[in-house]
């Protein structure tokens, strides 16, 4: 028994570190790193012999993923940047899902000659955009915040109503009334934003005024709670995923303690799901079932990416005054991942007829169509005017409780293009309550004085009040984005919208 845990380690290990190798590999390459894991899976099963064909456990297994990369989304994501698209992200998740599976689904029955449940499963399984896909592409292009956002929440929400939809197709019972399970989605739907909201809520108060004896205890408090709503919404039959994104959020927009080791910590376990996810699903394809299916999964894709999709962006857009040119980015960008891939082993997993084929099918089109699209992205924005201007780093702020001084102590480091740069001390106009402590610089550390001028690449530690410490924090931003001027300005340092 020892032995093979062993081996298992070892190999695990390896696969990591090669994944984790990769990533700069497939970055330089323009590559999305989720197809350099799934050709180790392919590679893993093919050619060395390592056999996994359990597709129950890697469903089980890649909910379980989701579920962190999800919450790594939420708690990413700003909510000032968020809450304008809020609405049209989810009528895209909602409405536009509904479209691109009727156009898939019609289609694939009359061209294909798929029966209808068969044709309604492939356009639900591939009716959503995947969050990891989405997020790892997007971040690395410079985009209108408008459309970043826009295209990451929809990646957040849509998986909730896809899932419940395949679900319902994969049942063996079949399908209810339309109207049942119309209002059995919305129940979940609803249901699941509640409880998501609510356990964020509750969790930063918590997190606020636990005084917790370790600053390594916040991150896995915050991605802790983020897994309780997604298991308090699966128990009482409502979505998790949504409770996951809606708790991330919340509590990625929220004043907590080591805030940056928070997000850090859940951007390294969203890496880590991605790619034991994506591993695990190429050691379930088989190769020989690929090269049959790519004539089908071609056409599906084609279907998919130049007839559905669009037609789902202007049916969801066009109210919300998005112009051609962004409609045609956002019906180009909604990638594919594994959340396509993992939804289609439900089917897999409850013996649907002709399961297989579909699981096959849509493993080929996930590999085509996403090297396609994200290799083409960057020259698309160029082409379609949709690129942004470079703006000025955000400022970090990293916070530590001092609770017997009913104070805490704040972090930041002046980062490239922000405006404290050249800002003399006595300029920051730190309310009172609120004083720089230690400058470091260049690895020497130092007590400032009010002549200190501030440099790119400073580290600052400043103790507030717990009164004042939200108008610390204010203060810090609104210089950093207008510098010693920000005042005349009217910044008050919030990040701004699109």
């Amino acid at each position: 028994m020892i032995a093979h845990l062993d081996m298992a380690l070892l190999i695990g290990a390896a696969v990591l570190l090669v994944a984790v190798a990769a990533v700069r590999w497939s970055t330089r390459l323009g590559v999305p790193s989720l197809l350099v894991y799934l050709a180790l899976g392919v590679l893993l099963g093919s050619v060395f012999g390592l056999r996994f064909d359990d597709a129950e456990l890697v469903r089980l297994l890649g909910t379980c993923a989701l579920v962190l990369i999800i919450a790594e989304g939420g708690l990413t994501a700003r909510w000032t940047t968020l809450r304008p698209v809020l609405a049209l992200a989810s009528t895209l998740a909602t409405l536009g899902v509904v479209v691109s599976v009727v156009v898939v689904t019609v289609v694939c029955h009359f061209l294909l000659g798929w029966d209808w449940r068969t044709a309604a499963l492939i356009g639900a399984v591939l009716s959503s955009t995947d969050a990891a896909a989405v997020f790892s592409t997007l971040r690395r292009l410079r985009l209108r915040p408008r459309l970043v956002a826009t295209l990451e929440a929809e990646s957040g929400i849509n998986d909730a109503p896809v899932v419940l939809l395949v679900i319902l197709l994969s049942s063996p019972e079949g399908i209810g009334p339309w109207w049942q399970e119309t209002l059995l989605i919305a129940y979940e739907l609803a249901a699941g934003a509640v409880i998501g909201l609510l356990v964020g809520l509750v969790g930063r108060e918590l997190l606020r005024r636990a005084a917790l004896p370790a600053a390594g205890l916040y991150p896995l408090a915050a991605v802790g709670l983020t897994v309780l709503a997604y298991a308090g919404g699966a128990v009482v039959h409502a979505s998790g995923f949504l409770a996951v994104y809606a708790a991330g959020v919340v509590l990625g927009n929220s004043r907590l303690p080591h805030r940056q080791a928070i997000l850090g910590f859940a951007d390294g376990l969203a890496w880590l799901s991605q790619i034991g996810l994506f591993v695990l699903l190429g050691l379930l394809v088989s190769p020989p079932g690929l090269v049959e299916m790519l004539v089908p999964a071609v056409l599906v894709g084609v279907v998919l990416t130049f007839l559905a999709r669009p037609m789902s962006v202007l049916v969801s857009a066009t109210g919300f005054g998005v112009g051609w040119r962004e409609q045609v980015f956002l019906s180009w960008a909604g990638l594919r991942g594994a959340v396509p891939i993992v939804l289609a082993t439900i089917p897999l997993a409850q013996g649907v007829p002709g399961a297989e084929a579909l699981f096959n099918i849509v493993f080929v089109l996930v590999v085509v169509f996403t090297m396609v699209q994200a290799g083409t992205l960057p020259a698309l924005a160029v082409r379609l005017g949709v690129t942004a201007p470079g703006e000025a780093t955000e400022l970090r702020v990293e916070t530590a409780p001092l609770d017997r001084m009913h104070a805490e102590l704040l972090q930041i480091e002046v980062p490239p293009s922000s405006g404290l740069a050249g800002v003399h001390l006595d300029e920051l106009r730190l309310p009172v309550g609120a004083s720089v402590t230690l400058v470091l610089r260049d690895g020497a550390g130092f007590v400032p004085d009010r002549d200190t001028r501030l440099r790119t690449g400073d580290s600052l530690l400043i103790v507030a009040t717990e009164a004042v410490r939200d108008d610390a924090e204010r203060r810090l931003r609104a210089v950093s984005r207008r510098g010693r001027l920000a005042h005349w300005f009217g910044e008050d340092g919030r990040e701004r919208g699109d």
